[in-house]
Protein backbone atom coordinates (compact mmCIF):
# COMPACT_ATOMS: atom_id res chain seq x y z
CA UNK A 1 0.00 0.00 0.00
CA UNK A 2 1.26 3.55 -0.87
CA UNK A 3 2.07 5.17 2.06
CA UNK A 4 0.67 9.47 2.40
CA UNK A 5 4.30 10.20 2.05
CA UNK A 6 4.92 8.13 -1.02
CA UNK A 7 2.17 9.97 -2.57
CA UNK A 8 3.19 12.83 -1.79
CA UNK A 9 6.19 12.64 -3.30
CA UNK A 10 4.49 11.23 -6.54
CA UNK A 11 2.32 13.87 -6.85
CA UNK A 12 5.08 16.67 -6.95
CA UNK A 13 6.88 14.93 -9.56
CA UNK A 14 3.70 14.17 -11.24
CA UNK A 15 3.30 18.14 -11.50
CA UNK A 16 7.45 18.62 -12.33
CA UNK A 17 7.33 15.37 -14.56
CA UNK A 18 4.37 14.77 -16.54
CA UNK A 19 3.78 16.69 -19.71
CA UNK A 20 0.90 19.20 -19.29
CA UNK A 21 0.99 19.77 -23.20
CA UNK A 22 0.09 16.25 -24.11
CA UNK A 23 -2.07 15.81 -21.32
CA UNK A 24 -4.46 18.78 -22.88
CA UNK A 25 -4.00 17.07 -26.31
CA UNK A 26 -6.81 14.60 -25.06
CA UNK A 27 -10.23 16.05 -26.44
CA UNK A 28 -11.97 13.59 -24.22
CA UNK A 29 -13.64 12.37 -27.76
CA UNK A 30 -13.89 9.00 -26.85
CA UNK A 31 -12.15 7.87 -30.25
CA UNK A 32 -9.99 5.59 -28.43
CA UNK A 33 -12.60 3.98 -26.59
CA UNK A 34 -13.51 0.70 -29.03
CA UNK A 35 -10.00 0.40 -29.86
CA UNK A 36 -8.91 -0.56 -26.17
CA UNK A 37 -9.01 -3.87 -25.16
CA UNK A 38 -9.08 -3.25 -21.16
CA UNK A 39 -12.14 -0.66 -21.65
CA UNK A 40 -14.00 -3.33 -23.04
CA UNK A 41 -12.84 -6.33 -20.76
CA UNK A 42 -14.00 -4.32 -18.18
CA UNK A 43 -17.21 -4.02 -19.16
CA UNK A 44 -16.56 0.28 -20.66
CA UNK A 45 -15.21 1.31 -17.41
CA UNK A 46 -14.01 4.53 -18.19
CA UNK A 47 -10.93 4.33 -15.66
CA UNK A 48 -9.93 1.63 -17.44
CA UNK A 49 -9.39 3.41 -21.22
CA UNK A 50 -6.88 6.02 -22.14
CA UNK A 51 -9.11 9.08 -22.17
CA UNK A 52 -9.98 7.76 -18.14
CA UNK A 53 -6.39 7.15 -17.54
CA UNK A 54 -4.97 10.60 -19.24
CA UNK A 55 -8.26 12.23 -17.12
CA UNK A 56 -6.92 10.66 -13.55
CA UNK A 57 -2.98 11.97 -14.73
CA UNK A 58 -4.33 15.32 -15.05
CA UNK A 59 -6.19 14.76 -12.25
CA UNK A 60 -3.05 13.92 -10.09
CA UNK A 61 -1.29 16.67 -11.94
CA UNK A 62 -4.01 19.29 -10.78
CA UNK A 63 -4.34 17.87 -7.31
CA UNK A 64 -7.74 16.64 -7.60
CA UNK A 65 -6.70 13.16 -6.48
CA UNK A 66 -4.36 11.72 -4.51
CA UNK A 67 -2.41 8.89 -6.61
CA UNK A 68 -4.13 6.28 -4.55
CA UNK A 69 -4.25 2.42 -4.60
CA UNK A 70 -7.26 2.76 -7.61
CA UNK A 71 -5.16 4.91 -9.22
CA UNK A 72 -1.86 2.86 -9.38
CA UNK A 73 -4.26 -0.07 -10.40
CA UNK A 74 -5.41 1.43 -13.29
CA UNK A 75 -1.94 2.33 -14.68
CA UNK A 76 -1.24 -1.44 -14.17
CA UNK A 77 -3.77 -2.91 -15.76
CA UNK A 78 -2.94 -0.93 -18.78
CA UNK A 79 -1.29 -3.39 -21.72
CA UNK A 80 0.49 -0.83 -22.96
CA UNK A 81 -0.74 -1.85 -26.81
CA UNK A 82 -1.10 1.33 -27.76
CA UNK A 83 -3.83 0.64 -29.97
CA UNK A 84 -5.58 4.17 -28.80
CA UNK A 85 -2.60 6.35 -30.66
CA UNK A 86 -3.31 5.41 -34.67
CA UNK A 87 -6.93 6.27 -33.66
CA UNK A 88 -6.85 9.47 -32.07
CA UNK A 89 -7.42 12.64 -34.07
CA UNK A 90 -5.06 14.78 -31.75
CA UNK A 91 -2.56 12.57 -31.81
CA UNK A 92 -1.67 12.16 -28.36
CA UNK A 93 0.98 10.11 -27.55
CA UNK A 94 -0.56 8.07 -24.48
CA UNK A 95 2.42 5.77 -24.42
CA UNK A 96 4.69 8.27 -23.59
CA UNK A 97 2.43 9.04 -20.69
CA UNK A 98 2.25 5.84 -19.29
CA UNK A 99 5.65 5.25 -18.89
CA UNK A 100 6.71 8.47 -17.30
CA UNK A 101 3.24 8.11 -14.93
CA UNK A 102 4.65 4.32 -13.98
CA UNK A 103 8.59 5.47 -13.20
CA UNK A 104 6.94 8.27 -11.57
CA UNK A 105 5.08 6.02 -9.04
CA UNK A 106 8.47 3.24 -9.16
CA UNK A 107 10.71 5.47 -8.15
CA UNK A 108 8.93 7.09 -5.24
CA UNK A 109 7.19 3.82 -3.83
CA UNK A 110 8.89 1.26 -1.48
CA UNK A 111 8.38 -1.91 -3.01
CA UNK A 112 8.40 -5.08 -0.84
CA UNK A 113 11.39 -6.84 0.15
CA UNK A 114 10.49 -9.20 -2.55
CA UNK A 115 9.55 -7.12 -5.22
CA UNK A 116 12.90 -5.32 -4.79
CA UNK A 117 15.00 -8.60 -5.01
CA UNK A 118 13.12 -9.55 -8.30
CA UNK A 119 13.69 -5.97 -10.06
CA UNK A 120 17.05 -5.88 -9.13
CA UNK A 121 17.68 -9.37 -10.26
CA UNK A 122 15.91 -9.34 -13.92
CA UNK A 123 16.44 -5.31 -14.86
CA UNK A 124 19.99 -4.91 -13.24
CA UNK A 125 21.54 -8.37 -12.98
CA UNK A 126 19.88 -10.42 -15.90
CA UNK A 127 18.62 -8.11 -18.71
CA UNK A 128 21.59 -6.14 -19.34
CA UNK A 129 23.78 -8.69 -19.78
CA UNK A 130 24.01 -10.83 -23.02
CA UNK A 131 26.42 -13.79 -20.85
CA UNK A 132 23.99 -14.06 -18.04
CA UNK A 133 21.67 -14.21 -20.37
CA UNK A 134 22.70 -17.11 -22.77
CA UNK A 135 23.99 -18.84 -18.81
CA UNK A 136 20.03 -18.46 -17.96
CA UNK A 137 18.80 -19.84 -21.02
CA UNK A 138 21.00 -22.43 -21.24
CA UNK A 139 19.87 -23.61 -17.57
CA UNK A 140 16.44 -23.99 -19.37
CA UNK A 141 18.23 -25.99 -22.15
CA UNK A 142 20.05 -28.28 -19.56
CA UNK A 143 16.20 -28.88 -17.78
CA UNK A 144 14.60 -30.11 -21.58
CA UNK A 145 16.85 -32.16 -22.59
CA UNK A 146 18.54 -33.79 -19.45
CA UNK A 147 15.00 -35.55 -18.23
CA UNK A 148 14.24 -32.85 -15.87
CA UNK A 149 11.46 -31.65 -17.68
CA UNK A 150 10.22 -35.18 -18.39
CA UNK A 151 11.04 -36.14 -14.68
CA UNK A 152 8.99 -33.20 -13.43
CA UNK A 153 6.02 -33.34 -15.46
CA UNK A 154 5.89 -37.48 -14.88
CA UNK A 155 5.90 -36.95 -10.81
CA UNK A 156 3.50 -34.19 -11.55
CA UNK A 157 5.62 -31.04 -9.88
CA UNK A 158 4.40 -29.01 -12.45
CA UNK A 159 1.26 -29.29 -10.86
CA UNK A 160 1.40 -26.93 -8.22
CA UNK A 161 1.84 -23.74 -11.03
CA UNK A 162 -1.02 -22.17 -12.15
CA UNK A 163 -2.91 -23.62 -14.96
CA UNK A 164 -1.51 -21.23 -17.56
CA UNK A 165 2.05 -21.58 -16.51
CA UNK A 166 1.60 -24.63 -16.90
CA UNK A 167 0.30 -24.70 -20.11
CA UNK A 168 3.24 -22.07 -21.11
CA UNK A 169 5.78 -24.60 -20.06
CA UNK A 170 4.56 -27.12 -22.08
CA UNK A 171 5.01 -24.48 -25.47
CA UNK A 172 8.35 -22.91 -24.65
CA UNK A 173 11.19 -23.46 -27.82
CA UNK A 174 13.35 -25.95 -27.08
CA UNK A 175 16.88 -24.38 -26.40
CA UNK A 176 19.50 -24.75 -28.40
CA UNK A 177 22.76 -26.15 -26.93
CA UNK A 178 25.15 -23.60 -25.30
CA UNK A 179 27.89 -24.30 -27.61
CA UNK A 180 24.93 -22.94 -30.22
CA UNK A 181 23.96 -19.78 -27.97
CA UNK A 182 28.14 -18.68 -27.90
CA UNK A 183 28.97 -19.00 -31.47
CA UNK A 184 27.14 -16.42 -32.65
CA UNK A 185 28.38 -14.32 -36.26
CA UNK A 186 28.99 -10.82 -36.20
CA UNK A 187 29.38 -10.53 -40.03
CA UNK A 188 27.65 -12.34 -42.87
CA UNK A 189 27.80 -11.59 -46.98
CA UNK A 190 24.78 -11.00 -48.74
CA UNK A 191 23.57 -14.01 -51.41
CA UNK A 192 23.92 -13.00 -54.74
CA UNK A 193 24.27 -9.21 -56.06
CA UNK A 194 24.57 -6.96 -52.64
CA UNK A 195 22.02 -4.43 -52.48
CA UNK A 196 21.88 -3.17 -48.90
CA UNK A 197 24.28 -3.35 -46.11
CA UNK A 198 22.53 -3.71 -42.67
CA UNK A 199 22.94 -4.34 -39.43
CA UNK A 200 21.15 -6.58 -37.22
CA UNK A 201 19.81 -6.31 -33.90
CA UNK A 202 19.77 -9.42 -32.39
CA UNK A 203 18.02 -9.08 -28.85
CA UNK A 204 18.49 -10.60 -25.62
CA UNK A 205 15.62 -13.03 -25.46
CA UNK A 206 15.96 -13.56 -29.32
CA UNK A 207 19.63 -14.28 -29.81
CA UNK A 208 19.28 -16.74 -26.88
CA UNK A 209 15.32 -18.90 -26.63
CA UNK A 210 14.69 -17.75 -30.08
CA UNK A 211 18.06 -18.55 -31.64
CA UNK A 212 16.63 -19.85 -34.57
CA UNK A 213 14.53 -17.23 -35.53
CA UNK A 214 17.10 -15.08 -35.83
CA UNK A 215 19.17 -17.30 -37.97
CA UNK A 216 16.37 -17.57 -39.83
CA UNK A 217 16.33 -13.64 -40.38
CA UNK A 218 19.87 -13.28 -41.37
CA UNK A 219 19.21 -15.74 -44.04
CA UNK A 220 16.73 -14.08 -44.93
CA UNK A 221 18.13 -11.01 -45.24
CA UNK A 222 21.04 -12.44 -47.26
CA UNK A 223 19.00 -14.09 -49.86
CA UNK A 224 17.37 -11.01 -50.23
CA UNK A 225 21.07 -9.56 -50.80
CA UNK A 226 22.01 -7.67 -47.79
CA UNK A 227 25.41 -7.97 -45.99
CA UNK A 228 24.87 -7.80 -42.78
CA UNK A 229 26.59 -6.78 -39.32
CA UNK A 230 25.74 -7.65 -36.11
CA UNK A 231 27.86 -5.54 -33.32
CA UNK A 232 28.79 -7.77 -30.54
CA UNK A 233 28.90 -4.72 -28.03
CA UNK A 234 25.18 -4.52 -28.89
CA UNK A 235 22.40 -4.91 -25.80
CA UNK A 236 18.91 -5.42 -24.76
CA UNK A 237 16.60 -3.29 -26.00
CA UNK A 238 15.36 -1.85 -22.64
CA UNK A 239 11.56 -2.27 -23.77
CA UNK A 240 11.05 -4.36 -20.86
CA UNK A 241 12.73 -1.51 -18.11
CA UNK A 242 11.24 1.32 -19.88
CA UNK A 243 7.65 -0.14 -19.62
CA UNK A 244 8.01 -1.41 -15.94
CA UNK A 245 9.27 2.17 -14.09
CA UNK A 246 13.18 1.91 -14.69
CA UNK A 247 13.54 4.30 -17.24
CA UNK A 248 17.14 5.19 -15.99
CA UNK A 249 18.25 1.74 -16.56
CA UNK A 250 16.04 1.79 -20.29
CA UNK A 251 18.34 5.40 -21.29
CA UNK A 252 21.50 3.94 -19.90
CA UNK A 253 20.56 0.40 -22.44
CA UNK A 254 20.07 2.45 -25.22
CA UNK A 255 23.03 4.35 -25.11
CA UNK A 256 24.86 1.46 -25.36
CA UNK A 257 23.12 0.06 -28.32
CA UNK A 258 23.47 3.82 -29.83
CA UNK A 259 27.07 3.63 -29.21
CA UNK A 260 27.61 -0.17 -30.65
CA UNK A 261 25.34 0.71 -33.94
CA UNK A 262 26.78 4.49 -34.58
CA UNK A 263 29.76 4.18 -36.90
CA UNK A 264 28.85 0.85 -39.12
CA UNK A 265 28.18 2.52 -41.90
CA UNK A 266 25.13 0.72 -41.97
CA UNK A 267 21.67 1.03 -44.56
CA UNK A 268 18.95 0.17 -41.89
CA UNK A 269 18.97 -1.49 -38.59
CA UNK A 270 16.65 -4.71 -39.16
CA UNK A 271 15.11 -6.00 -36.17
CA UNK A 272 12.37 -8.89 -36.04
CA UNK A 273 10.55 -8.42 -32.75
CA UNK A 274 7.59 -5.79 -32.74
CA UNK A 275 8.42 -4.71 -29.45
CA UNK A 276 11.84 -4.04 -29.55
CA UNK A 277 11.59 -2.38 -32.75
CA UNK A 278 9.03 -0.53 -31.20
CA UNK A 279 11.25 0.67 -28.44
CA UNK A 280 14.29 1.15 -30.80
CA UNK A 281 12.62 3.81 -32.85
CA UNK A 282 11.69 5.76 -29.78
CA UNK A 283 15.35 6.38 -28.30
CA UNK A 284 14.83 10.06 -30.31
CA UNK A 285 11.86 10.52 -27.70
CA UNK A 286 13.49 8.41 -24.55
CA UNK A 287 16.64 10.89 -25.21
CA UNK A 288 15.75 14.17 -25.85
CA UNK A 289 16.73 15.72 -22.95
CA UNK A 290 20.26 14.65 -22.86
CA UNK A 291 22.37 16.91 -25.63
CA UNK A 292 25.06 14.66 -25.68
CA UNK A 293 22.61 11.91 -26.89
CA UNK A 294 19.55 13.48 -28.65
CA UNK A 295 21.20 13.78 -31.91
CA UNK A 296 22.63 10.79 -32.43
CA UNK A 297 19.36 8.78 -31.01
CA UNK A 298 17.27 10.80 -34.00
CA UNK A 299 20.23 9.21 -36.26
CA UNK A 300 19.62 5.62 -34.86
CA UNK A 301 15.57 5.73 -34.66
CA UNK A 302 15.81 7.08 -38.65
CA UNK A 303 17.36 3.81 -39.44
CA UNK A 304 15.48 1.34 -37.74
CA UNK A 305 13.26 -1.22 -39.80
CA UNK A 306 11.68 -4.39 -39.38
CA UNK A 307 12.45 -7.61 -41.17
CA UNK A 308 9.35 -7.64 -43.36
CA UNK A 309 9.77 -4.10 -44.51
CA UNK A 310 13.05 -4.21 -45.97
CA UNK A 311 11.93 -7.69 -48.13
CA UNK A 312 8.94 -5.94 -48.88
CA UNK A 313 10.85 -2.90 -50.26
CA UNK A 314 13.68 -4.88 -52.25
CA UNK A 315 10.99 -7.21 -53.66
CA UNK A 316 11.79 -10.54 -52.04
CA UNK A 317 8.61 -11.74 -52.75
CA UNK A 318 8.97 -11.37 -56.37
CA UNK A 319 12.54 -12.66 -56.78
CA UNK A 320 12.39 -15.50 -54.44
CA UNK A 321 9.33 -18.53 -55.16
CA UNK A 322 7.47 -18.77 -51.49
CA UNK A 323 5.91 -22.13 -51.24
CA UNK A 324 4.47 -24.27 -48.86
CA UNK A 325 2.20 -27.39 -48.24
CA UNK A 326 -1.90 -26.76 -48.54
CA UNK A 327 -2.77 -24.76 -45.55
CA UNK A 328 -4.60 -21.92 -44.41
CA UNK A 329 -2.50 -18.92 -42.72
CA UNK A 330 -4.26 -16.28 -40.49
CA UNK A 331 -1.94 -13.04 -39.01
CA UNK A 332 -1.61 -11.76 -35.72
CA UNK A 333 -0.41 -8.53 -35.28
CA UNK A 334 2.32 -7.49 -32.96
CA UNK A 335 0.74 -4.18 -31.28
CA UNK A 336 3.63 -2.09 -31.14
CA UNK A 337 5.61 -3.18 -34.72
CA UNK A 338 1.74 -2.18 -35.91
CA UNK A 339 0.63 0.83 -33.67
CA UNK A 340 4.10 2.16 -33.14
CA UNK A 341 6.55 0.98 -35.94
CA UNK A 342 3.59 1.70 -38.43
CA UNK A 343 3.97 -2.23 -39.93
CA UNK A 344 0.78 -3.79 -41.25
CA UNK A 345 1.07 -4.48 -44.87
CA UNK A 346 4.23 -5.59 -45.27
CA UNK A 347 3.53 -8.99 -43.25
CA UNK A 348 0.17 -9.33 -44.86
CA UNK A 349 1.96 -9.05 -48.45
CA UNK A 350 4.94 -11.52 -47.88
CA UNK A 351 2.25 -14.31 -46.56
CA UNK A 352 -0.59 -13.58 -49.51
CA UNK A 353 2.94 -14.26 -51.30
CA UNK A 354 2.61 -17.94 -50.14
CA UNK A 355 2.22 -20.08 -53.05
CA UNK A 356 -0.50 -22.98 -52.35
CA UNK A 357 -1.08 -21.34 -48.72
CA UNK A 358 -4.51 -19.96 -48.42
CA UNK A 359 -4.24 -16.15 -46.50
CA UNK A 360 -7.68 -15.19 -44.49
CA UNK A 361 -7.58 -12.05 -42.15
CA UNK A 362 -8.39 -12.70 -38.77
CA UNK A 363 -11.26 -10.10 -36.91
CA UNK A 364 -10.09 -7.99 -34.84
CA UNK A 365 -6.15 -8.62 -35.52
CA UNK A 366 -4.86 -5.82 -34.06
CA UNK A 367 -6.10 -6.20 -30.60
CA UNK A 368 -4.01 -7.62 -28.43
CA UNK A 369 -3.53 -11.19 -27.33
CA UNK A 370 -2.78 -10.24 -24.08
CA UNK A 371 0.24 -10.95 -23.65
CA UNK A 372 2.18 -7.36 -23.33
CA UNK A 373 5.67 -8.39 -22.29
CA UNK A 374 4.78 -10.11 -18.92
CA UNK A 375 1.26 -8.76 -18.65
CA UNK A 376 0.34 -12.61 -18.98
CA UNK A 377 2.39 -13.85 -16.37
CA UNK A 378 1.36 -10.72 -13.77
CA UNK A 379 -2.05 -10.07 -15.13
CA UNK A 380 -2.94 -13.82 -15.76
CA UNK A 381 -6.91 -13.19 -15.07
CA UNK A 382 -7.20 -10.61 -17.66
CA UNK A 383 -4.55 -12.05 -20.28
CA UNK A 384 -6.41 -15.33 -20.55
CA UNK A 385 -9.97 -13.72 -21.31
CA UNK A 386 -8.56 -11.77 -24.17
CA UNK A 387 -6.57 -14.55 -25.23
CA UNK A 388 -9.64 -16.62 -25.53
CA UNK A 389 -11.17 -13.83 -27.17
CA UNK A 390 -7.95 -13.83 -29.99
CA UNK A 391 -8.70 -17.56 -29.98
CA UNK A 392 -12.35 -17.47 -30.85
CA UNK A 393 -11.65 -15.47 -34.04
CA UNK A 394 -8.69 -17.44 -34.95
CA UNK A 395 -10.73 -20.39 -35.02
CA UNK A 396 -13.15 -18.98 -36.83
CA UNK A 397 -10.39 -19.04 -39.77
CA UNK A 398 -10.47 -22.43 -39.90
CA UNK A 399 -6.44 -21.45 -39.89
CA UNK A 400 -3.84 -24.21 -39.15
CA UNK A 401 -0.91 -21.51 -38.94
CA UNK A 402 -1.43 -18.57 -37.22
CA UNK A 403 1.61 -16.23 -37.94
CA UNK A 404 2.81 -13.69 -35.27
CA UNK A 405 5.70 -11.25 -35.72
CA UNK A 406 6.98 -10.64 -31.84
CA UNK A 407 7.97 -13.49 -29.58
CA UNK A 408 5.80 -12.88 -26.82
CA UNK A 409 3.17 -13.08 -29.17
CA UNK A 410 4.06 -15.88 -30.35
CA UNK A 411 4.11 -17.84 -27.05
CA UNK A 412 0.90 -16.35 -26.12
CA UNK A 413 -0.89 -17.76 -29.49
CA UNK A 414 1.10 -20.97 -28.94
CA UNK A 415 -0.45 -20.87 -25.24
CA UNK A 416 -3.87 -20.10 -26.35
CA UNK A 417 -3.45 -23.38 -29.40
CA UNK A 418 -2.25 -25.73 -26.51
CA UNK A 419 -4.66 -24.79 -24.01
CA UNK A 420 -8.02 -24.65 -26.45
CA UNK A 421 -6.56 -28.69 -27.72
CA UNK A 422 -5.86 -27.94 -30.37
CA UNK A 423 -2.06 -28.72 -30.79
CA UNK A 424 -2.38 -31.59 -33.83
CA UNK A 425 -4.73 -29.43 -35.73
CA UNK A 426 -2.77 -26.06 -35.43
CA UNK A 427 0.17 -24.48 -34.61
CA UNK A 428 1.40 -20.61 -34.01
CA UNK A 429 4.91 -19.91 -35.98
CA UNK A 430 7.06 -16.26 -36.01
CA UNK A 431 6.84 -14.53 -40.01
CA UNK A 432 10.60 -15.38 -40.44
CA UNK A 433 10.95 -19.02 -39.95
CA UNK A 434 7.55 -19.32 -41.57
CA UNK A 435 9.17 -17.56 -44.83
CA UNK A 436 12.13 -19.64 -44.62
CA UNK A 437 10.04 -22.83 -45.03
CA UNK A 438 8.46 -21.16 -47.87
CA UNK A 439 11.95 -20.40 -49.16
CA UNK A 440 13.11 -23.81 -48.26
CA UNK A 441 9.83 -25.23 -49.96
CA UNK A 442 9.40 -23.04 -53.43
CA UNK A 443 13.46 -23.13 -54.13
CA UNK A 444 13.60 -27.02 -53.17
CA UNK A 445 16.61 -26.00 -50.96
Amino acid sequence: MTTVEEQTRIQEQFKLRMDEDELLNCMRCGFCLPSCPTYIESGFKESHSPRGRIALMKAVVDGVIEPDEDFERSLELCLGCRACEPVCPSGVRYGHLLEEARDIINQNKKHSFPARIVRKTVFQGLFPHQNRMRNAVGLLGFYQRSGLQTAARKIGFLGLLPDHLLTMEKVLPKVPSMRELKNRPDHLPAIGKQVHRVAFFSGCLMDTMFLKTNDATTKLLQLAGCEIVIPPSQTCCGALHGHSGEKASAKELAKRNIAAFEDLQADYIITNAGGCGAFLIEYDHLLKDDPEWSDRAKAFTDKIKDISEILVAVGFHEKVKLALPQQVITYQDSCHLRNVMKTASAPRILLQSIQSAVYKEMKDADRCCGSAGIYNIIESEASMVMLDYKMTQAKATHATTIVTANPGCLLQMQLGIEKDGLSSKMRGVHIVDLLIEAVKHGEGL
